[in-house]
């Protein structure tokens, strides 16, 4: 790490995630915040802070292990309950969904208006969303929708601005990516995987169905994950975060990750 990174680290330090009140997870599809985020989740929602999901894409294209004849319109459907009794496993109640087509067939301007509006509605302190800045995500749905948090997280205070896509302004301090190459801050989720697992594998069903191969492998990966997180934590278990406070989310580059 340069010298100026490590003065700027002391002079502006990255927020802790579990230090706020009220957070928003967007996912890009049913099932990206479980996997990305959701021992965190559960964690929050079990110290009583407000938790609301946010799943902006519908999810209808995932139909390799849906039931066979089941139409894209269908699964967006199954996909949503799924969303819902994954969300009360990690003990959150509040989950919305945009609605937008999977594979990215709908306006960007859609999508940031839809995001915008409830962040307005919730009134955040933190922001958790995917990666957009990982070189190997091939997605633009998990693209866009990291953009479209970096992009209202920065303007969510400013109530002009904010009014300009339809929606209220709110008091963001922070971004935590998920999904992420480079994470910074880690949160302690020892006891907290299985919860994750059983969100993920006994919810998603339509995505995961029994002896999926997809299913082992991310389990395993999701296990490795923990632990090698938990060891950079000096803790058990862990899932890790690319965190920008507001001074790190503009102009001071050195200052970030």
């Amino acid at each position: 790490m340069s010298v100026l990174r490590s003065v700027l680290r002391l002079a502006a330090p990255l927020p802790k995630v579990e230090q706020y009140e009220r957070f928003l997870f967007l996912g890009p599809h049913p099932d990206d915040i479980e996997i990305g985020a959701g021992a965190t989740a559960a964690k929050l929602a079990a110290a009583g802070k407000e938790v609301t999901f946010l799943i902006c894409i519908d999810g209808r294209y995932g139909l390799e292990h849906a039931p066979e004849g089941t139409t894209p319109e269908e699964l967006a459907e199954f996909r949503k309950a799924e969303a819902i009794a994954a969300a009360k496993t990690l003990g959150v109640e509040d989950v919305r969904f945009l609605g937008l087509c999977d594979g990215g067939f709908y306006d960007v301007d859609e999508l940031l208006r839809g995001v915008a509006r409830v962040i307005g509605e919730t009134k955040p302190q933190l922001i958790f969303a995917p990666d957009p800045d990982v070189s190997s995500e091939c997605h633009v749905d998990h693209r866009r929708v990291g953009e479209c948090a970096k992009r209202l997280a920065f303007f969510a205070p400013f109530a002009e601005i904010m009014a300009r896509y339809g929606a209220q302004s709110a008091p963001v301090e922070a971004l935590a990516f998920y999904m992420t190459a480079k994470p910074d801050r880690f949160v302690e989720t020892r006891g907290l995987l299985q919860r994750q697992l059983d969100a993920i594998f006994g919810c998603h069903k339509s995505q995961f169905p029994q002896n999926c191969a997809d299913a082992k492998s991310i389990s395993l990966y999701l296990r490795l994950r923990s632990a090698d997180f938990g060891v950079r934590a000096l803790c058990g278990a862990a899932e890790g975060f690319r965190v920008l406070g507001r001074t790190q989310m503009h102009c001071l580059p050195e200052a970030g990750r």
